[in-house]
């Protein structure tokens, strides 16, 4: 990942909701009802910019002992440039970081197990269905 291009925390939901609709909505094929919902709100938005505007986000929930990384996604130019795994090892450290936290939990879409597994993550659990995706749960416990 390019120095300039860093992780942030944005209070902006227009930010990370933009780059969120550009992959799942018109690039996969997520319906709107199965991409937005309440926890929006309650969750640390993560972003990363290029020349100003997200190019990536994700988002971060906590559940008691469980840190949930969830809606990671990179906009098509930007992939290849580790973007993705720099949210999640940002999402990491901040789940390492904060009291009580003792496991990471994200779902992945099972083509991208790999990606995951580099990162430390193991996957549990059957494939199921996100929409039309197949996914796979996964963790890292920290």
């Amino acid at each position: 990942m390019s120095g300039s291009l860093t992780v942030e925390i944005t209070e902006d939901l227009a930010e990370p909701h933009h780059v969120r609709r550009v992959v799942f909505i018109e690039e996969q094929g997520f319906s709107e009802d199965e991409e937005w919902d309440d926890l929006d709100a309650e969750a640390v938005q993560l972003v990363i910019r290029e020349a100003g505007m997200a190019v990536a986000s994700a988002r971060l929930l906590r559940d008691g002992e469980t840190g949930k990384i969830g809606r990671i996604c990179v906009l098509k130019p930007n992939r290849g440039q580790s973007l993705g795994a720099a949210l999640v090892r940002f999402g990491i450290k901040q789940f390492r970081d904060t009291p009580g936290v003792t496991r990471v939990y994200l779902s992945a879409q099972e083509h991208a197990l790999g990606f995951y597994e580099g990162l430390g993550f193991v996957a549990y659990g059957a494939p199921y269905l996100d929409g039309s995706v197949s996914h796979r749960d996964m963790e890292l416990h920290l």
